[in-house]
């Protein structure tokens, strides 16, 4: 019994150079692919400035000349506040890690130019009922002056800030006073007279 070959043709050159090609093409794609698959979790695990220049391609993030990043969870509406007034916000204060190092217990007043230069910035981009993530770098925020040893030095800070409303701070620091002796005059009305009159 005799088998018959059928010989094969010889492949053309050109079909050769695009079968490289298209090999290499799938190589590059597939190690695109892994480093944008890595992205989150080198940016989680990398420094702030890793972090920030990851956050801001995310969408939705909006960042400011200063560094400062955002994202508006919900617009607000009217005037914004200024460094002259006080804000009343609820807040929630993360690290980066998700450990909450500080929040409002209820609605609290801020005066706008007198917290960290980064909180401040966000505020004056607030309206009344806006909710917004912030990120804080540390040129932003603490620096390496920490105010709390739980807090580490040069962290970056992360807050989701409502805005409830805001007035200027003369008007508030008149409406403390006028609290406060109300508060002295209660005192003084419940207070008991002298003994022996």
């Amino acid at each position: 019994m005799s088998v018959t070959a059928v010989p094969l043709q010889p492949t053309k050159k050109s079909h050769i150079f695009w079968l490289w090609a298209a090999l290499i093409l799938g190589v590059l794609l597939a190690v695109a692919l892994a480093w944008v698959g890595t992205g989150r979790p080198r940016a989680l695990k990398g420094s702030n400035d890793q972090f920030l220049a990851w956050n801001k391609g995310q969408p939705g993030i909006v960042t400011t000349a200063s560094g400062l990043e955002y994202q508006v969870l919900k617009p607000g509406e009217g005037p914004k506040p200024t460094d002259q007034d006080v804000a009343l916000v609820n807040y929630v204060g993360r690290l980066r890690d998700g450990k909450i190092f500080d929040q409002s217990r209820q609605p609290t007043p801020m005066p706008v130019g007198g917290v960290v230069p980064g909180f401040s910035e966000a505020l004056k981009l607030m309206q009344k009922g806006g909710k917004y993530r912030i990120w804080i770098k540390p040129e932003l925020g603490y620096r390496d002056q920490s105010p709390d040893p739980s807090l580490p030095p040069n962290s970056m800070l992360i807050f989701d800030v409502e805005l409830l409303g805001h007035l200027p701070l003369a008007q508030y620091q008149q409406m403390m006073q006028m609290q406060q002796m109300q508060q002295m005059q209660h005192q003084g009305a419940g207070a008991s007279p002298p003994s022996g009159q």
